[in-house]
């Protein structure tokens, strides 16, 4: 299993981490702050339209998950700029195919986290990707722009941010902020961002 150390404020830019399925990436650190974003559908000329705060969670968090949707790599070196940046690969990700994987999974704070774009239907979702993932801790998603922190039986805990561009059926823009540490999820909530929150 490859390891990869994050410690301190973040200083230059870090490339993304684009991981082939069914590789495995560790963080080792106590206490990591996890910022969750997905489906920005965003591009290099639309880039001022993510809400100012989702840039400022950025800063402050050891780690960016997004869940797909990028669409173009311009999205994930901004907030790779700020943080390491793990994403998946999404159904309107066309510019990113063979760049970004379907799915990754990672360690960390212990926490072993998951991450696909589509989780498929709602019904049977926790049974699915509790199969999918039979290790995880913790599975994110994205795909249907509906926040999501939900635990089901003694299942993975998953977490869907929603969308801090395209709120779609939602009253508000959300992304999704975790925090992990010593093989806990101590914070799991969606987080209002953008002009209405």
């Amino acid at each position: 299993m490859d390891k990869c150390t994050t410690s301190g404020p973040h200083s230059g830019p870090r490339a993304p981490v684009g991981r082939s399925d069914g590789e495995r990436h560790t963080v080792s650190r106590v206490g990591v702050h996890v910022l969750v974003v997905s489906d920005t559908h965003l591009t290099a000329a639309t880039l001022d339209r993510m809400p100012v705060e989702v840039w400022a969670m950025a800063e402050q968090a050891d780690v960016v998950l997004h869940a797909g949707d990028a669409v173009e790599a311009a999205v994930l070196e901004a907030f790779t700029h700020r943080a390491p940046t793990h994403a998946v690969l999404g159904n309107n990700d066309r510019a990113l195919i063979g760049a970004l994987p379907e799915t990754v999974e990672l360690e960390l704070g212990g926490v072993r986290v998951a991450m696909i774009h589509d989780s498929g239907p709602t019904a049977g979702r926790h049974r699915r990707l509790a199969r999918r993932f039979p290790n995880a801790d913790v599975v994110v998603f994205g795909h249907s722009h509906d926040p999501l922190v939900e635990r089901a039986d003694d299942g993975p805990l998953l977490v869907n941010p929603g969308s801090p561009v395209q709120r779609r059926r939602q009253p508000v823009h959300t992304v999704a902020w975790l925090e992990l540490a010593h093989g806990k999820v101590s914070t799991a909530e969606v987080r209002p961002v953008g002009p209405l929150a």
